[in-house]
């Protein structure tokens, strides 16, 4: 195999395992999480309205978000996995600015879940929202 050939074959090789698998728009991130329900003890008077306007229903799958992640890509619907939990999350939801780095997973009705969730850390995977134009 002739030198031009064999350098073609190493940049294509290279080119193909460099990470344009799609996968460059994913972000990871850790977080506190803890949970909360539709109650006005841990919300507003209209819990079941979210900060964004988004009516929220026991059974959904929605986060809040502390205000510092809307910057790193956590804005509202954006779809998020939680390590450890099934499914996707939609991000419905916004925490009080006192909070940093933090989520807090929706129960609905549910206070017995939220309490027995508690506090922990958690890894997150979401996708880079597209850049506004």
């Amino acid at each position: 195999m002739s030198k031009l050939k064999l350098l073609l074959l190493i940049v294509l090789a290279m080119f193909l395992f460099s990470g344009c698998s799609g996968d460059d728009d994913t972000v990871t991130m850790q977080v506190k999480a803890s949970a909360y329900t539709s109650t006005v003890a841990q919300t507003t008077s209209t819990p079941f309205i979210g900060a964004w306007g988004d009516k929220l229903v026991p059974g959904q799958k929605s986060i809040a978000v502390s205000r510092d992640l809307i910057s790193k890509g956590l804005g509202h619907n954006v779809v998020v996995k939680i390590e450890g939990l099934d499914g996707e999350y939609a991000v419905k939801d916004k925490m009080n600015k006192r909070w940093t780095d933090k989520i807090d997973i929706y129960m609905g009705l549910d206070t017995k879940a939220a309490k027995d969730w508690g506090k922990r850390e958690v890894t997150i995977t979401f996708k880079k929202p597209e850049p506004k134009k």
